[in-house]
Formats: C-alpha cells, structure tokens, sequence
C-alpha cells in the first residue's frame, strides 16, 4: 500500500507527529490520570482506583488539561522518550504501544473511528472510579486495582 494511504501512526515516529497527530494517540482511556502507590523499595508502581480531580470519569478526559499542569503540578506531560521509559504505562496506552514497535489497538478510536470503543471494550476507567477528594492519601494502598 503507498505510504499516502497508510494512517499516520504507522507512517511517522511519535517525535515526527504534529501536535494534533500527538493528542489524538491519547485513546480516552483515563487510566494515567488514577492515583497511583509507589513503594519506595521496590519500585513498584500501582494503580489505584482513585481519579485526579480533573477527570471527567464519563468521557475520562482532562477537565482543565490546558491549565493542568498548574492545577495539578504533579501532572505528567507525556513525551516520546517517556512513552518509551515509564514502565507504569499501561500495555494498552496509545503512547507506550507505538513507542514499543507496536500498533494500535481494534478499539482505539483511530483505529475503530468511534472514541466509545475504549469504553466498550472495557479499557477506560470510567463507571470504576471515585474522586480523590473522598479519599486520605494514606488510605491509597486500600484502593490498589489491577488491570
């Protein structure tokens, strides 16, 4: 097939997207915007089922993602070399897939053209989630969940 007609995912690394190409390999899951558990000895990094106070846990996207990072100073701006590193990324994340050699999944919505696949296909947070203000910081570890 001529490389004019293969999705730009497939054609450019994640370095050489736009800005826009960039933004939509984010596949709504939500999954990066949970609480997670550290342990310092381990390095173990866990998911919890604790949601950022800027999660839309309907549509599972920033609420404020423009101001983020003021809002939320411990908020991660996604990178090419992160994407590759941070083995805390979900299998799933758009970003970690083609930053590993991968391609996108059936229910990404580039791939499926519908944002509701991540849903339906179960990967995003949505309907599993309660927001960080009902929850002490130390009472995380009781809301560990695996995916």
């Amino acid at each position: 097939m001529d490389s004019l007609l293969e999705p730009f995912w497939k054609t450019k690394s994640l370095a050489e997207m736009t800005p826009e190409e960039w933004e939509l390999v984010c596949d709504g899951c939500g999954r990066c915007c949970l609480q997670k558990v550290e342990y310092k000895d381990t390095g173990e990094v866990f998911y919890t089922n604790v949601a950022c106070r800027l999660l839309d846990t309907y549509h599972c996207r920033c609420t404020a993602y423009e101001e983020r990072l003021d809002l939320v100073p411990t908020c991660l701006v996604m990178t090419p070399a992160k994407a590759a590193k941070l083995e805390w990324l979900p299998r799933t994340c758009g970003y970690r897939r083609l930053a590993l050699g991968m391609d996108l999944e059936w229910w990404h919505p580039l791939v499926s053209g519908n944002p509701d696949t991540v849903h339906q296909a179960s990967i995003s947070v949505r309907g599993m989630v309660v927001p960080e203000e009902i929850v002490p910081p130390d009472q995380l570890e009781d809301h560990i969940i695996y995916f």
